[in-house]
C-alpha cells in the first residue's frame, strides 16, 4: 500500500469524526458553511426528475433538431423527412436559488399555466420523500408564486424552556415546525380554541399561558368544570374562578355587565375599543381561561336546559363583543361536538384562534379544523401518543403549522401564580361602575 493511499485511509475517519463533531457542538455554522450548499446543489440539480415523478411538469410544444438518419415527421396524411420537428416535451417550473433557513431552506418556484399552490401542498409528501427531507410546506406570497419549505430534520423533537413575554398580551408558548417561534397573540387573534384528548398536552399549553400571563398588567379570569382541581392552585393570581356551573353563570353575567360599562366608557370618549382611550383611564384587560368547555353545555335532565341557556348565550356574547373591550378568550376542551349543541356552533364561529392537539374522534379535530385546509385535518389525525404538546395551529398569517409547546410543569405554574399574585386586581374593582368621566377630562388626557 502506498504511503499516499494510507494517508488518505488514516484521514478520512478523522475528517468524518470532525464533520460529526462540528454537527453536534454548532449545527447551524454546520448546515451553513457545509450541510446547505450540498443540499441546495441536489435541489436544483434533481428538481427536473422530482418534478416530472411528483406531476408538477406541463407538455409544451418546441421545436426539436435531429442527427438522426431517416427522420421521420407524420402530419396525419402523409410522412416527410425533416430534421426539425416540434415535439412535446415536460416543462418543469422555474425555480430560483434556494435559501437556507435555520432547519433547512426555502426556495421560490414559478407555476406553469393552470397550476395553482394547492397542486403543489398535494404534492408537499412526494417532494419530501424525493429529497429526503423531514418535511416540506407550502406557502404563496402572490400569484403565479410558490414557495417550498424545506426542513431536513423535525425541529418539534425537543424544544426550548418557556421565555418571557415580549409584549402585553402576547405569550410565546412553543415552536412552530419551521423553527419560529409559536406565539399566542390575544390583541391579533382574541378568542381561541384549545381541543385535545387526555395527555396530548392542552393542559401543559394552559400552564404556559398562565406563566407567560402572570407578570403582565392583565387579569386572569378561570372556569374550571373539573371543580376547581386545574386552576384552584393557580388561584393567588386569578382574579375570579367558578367551578361549577352555577357560579359560571354568575362570573358569566358578571363579564356581560362588565362588558356593557365598557361599551358607555368608550361611547362617552368616543372610541371604538379601549386601547383607543388614554392610558391612564383604560381598564384592565381580561383573559378568561375556560377548560372542559364541553360540561357548560351538557345536560342531564331538563331541568337544566334553562341554565345552560344562559350560559351558553353569555359566552357567546362575550366571544362576540369582547374584543373591542378587552376580554378574551381561552377555551379548552377534550371534546367538542356539534351534539352539543347549537351554542356550541356559534361560539367556534367566534374563535379564530384553533388548536387541536391529539384527539379521540374525528369529530373533536373536524369541529376544530374543519373550515381550515384539509390536510391540516389528516396531519391532526396522524400526531401519535408520544408526541405530547404537539398540535395542529392555525397561524395569524392565515396559515396552519404543527408546533409544540414548551414543557411547563404545575409546579413552575404554580410558583409563577404565587410570585406574580400582587398583580392580580380583584374582581370587585374590575366590575365595580366605572366612573363618569367629564369629556373634558378624556380630551385633555
Amino acid at each position: 500500500m502506498s504511503d499516499a493511499l494510507r494517508l488518505v485511509l488514516t484521514a478520512l475517519p478523522l475528517v468524518g469524526i470532525g464533520l460529526w463533531a462540528w454537527c453536534r457542538r454548532h449545527h447551524r455554522s454546520f448546515w451553513l458553511l457545509f450541510g446547505f450548499p450540498l443540499a441546495a446543489l441536489s435541489a436544483r440539480a434533481s428538481w427536473r426528475r422530482v418534478a416530472l415523478g411528483c406531476g408538477l411538469t406541463k407538455k409544451r410544444q418546441r421545436w426539436w433538431f435531429t442527427l438522426a438518419p431517416g427522420a421521420v415527421a407524420s402530419t396525419g396524411l402523409v410522412k416527410v423527412r425533416r430534421r426539425f420537428q416540434r415535439v412535446a416535451v415536460d416543462t418543469k417550473p422555474f425555480m430560483w436559488l434556494p435559501l437556507p433557513t435555520r432547519y433547512g431552506w426555502r426556495v421560490t418556484l414559478w407555476t406553469l399555466e393552470g397550476q395553482i399552490p394547492g397542486d403543489y401542498a398535494e404534492a408537499a409528501e412526494r417532494l419530501a420523500h424525493s429529497w429526503g427531507v423531514h418535511a416540506v410546506r407550502v406557502s404563496s406570497p402572490r400569484p403565479g408564486r410558490v414557495v417550498l419549505m424545506a426542513t431536513i430534520r423535525d425541529p418539534l423533537v425537543k424544544v426550548d424552556q418557556l421565555p418571557a413575554g415580549p409584549e402585553l398580551l402576547k405569550v410565546t408558548v412553543g415552536r412552530l415546525e419551521t423553527g419560529q417561534p409559536w406565539m399566542i397573540d390575544f390583541r391579533t387573534v382574541p378568542h381561541w380554541m384549545n381541543a385535545g384528548a387526555t395527555q396530548s398536552g392542552k393542559s401543559n399549553l394552559a400552564n404556559a399561558l398562565i406563566v407567560g400571563l402572570a407578570p403582565q398588567p392583565v387579569a386572569l379570569v378561570g372556569f374550571d368544570l373539573k371543580g376547581g382541581v386545574e386552576f384552584t392552585p393557580y388561584g393567588p393570581r386569578l382574579s375570579a374562578l367558578a367551578t361549577s356551573r352555577a357560579e359560571s353563570v354568575t362570573l358569566l353575567d358578571d363579564l356581560v355587565a362588565l362588558m356593557v360599562d365598557r361599551m358607555g366608557l368608550c361611547r362617552q370618549a368616543g372610541a371604538r375599543n379601549i386601547w383607543q382611550l388614554p392610558a391612564a383611564m383604560r381598564p384592565v384587560p381580561v383573559v378568561v381561561l375556560v377548560d372542559e368547555l364541553a360540561e357548560l353545555y351538557l345536560m342531564a335532565d331538563k331541568s337544566e336546559k334553562e341554565e345552560i341557556a344562559k350560559t351558553s348565550t353569555a359566552l357567546l356574547r362575550v366571544a362576540q363583543l369582547g374584543r373591542a373591550f378587552g376580554i378574551y378568550l381561552f377555551c379548552c376542551g377534550q371534546r367538542i361536538g356539534s351534539d352539543l349543541g347549537p351554542g356550541v356552533t356559534a361560539l367556534r364561529a367566534q374563535c379564530s384562534g384553533r388548536i387541536c392537539h391529539r384527539v379521540n374522534d374525528p369529530e373533536t379535530a373536524t369541529m376544530t379544523l374543519g373550515d381550515l385546509d384539509p390536510a391540516a385535518l389528516a396531519s391532526a389525525r396522524t400526531i401519535a401518543a408520544e408526541t405530547p404538546g404537539v398540535a395542529i395551529v392555525a397561524g395569524q398569517d392565515g396559515q396552519w403549522y404543527r408546533a409544540r409547546s414548551f414543557y411547563v410543569s404545575e409546579a413552575t405554574a404554580e410558583h409563577a401564580a404565587r410570585a406574580h399574585a400582587h398583580l392580580a386586581p380583584s374582581w370587585d374593582e374590575i366590575t365595580a361602575h366605572l366612573p363618569d368621566y367629564d369629556p373634558s377630562e378624556l380630551l385633555d388626557a
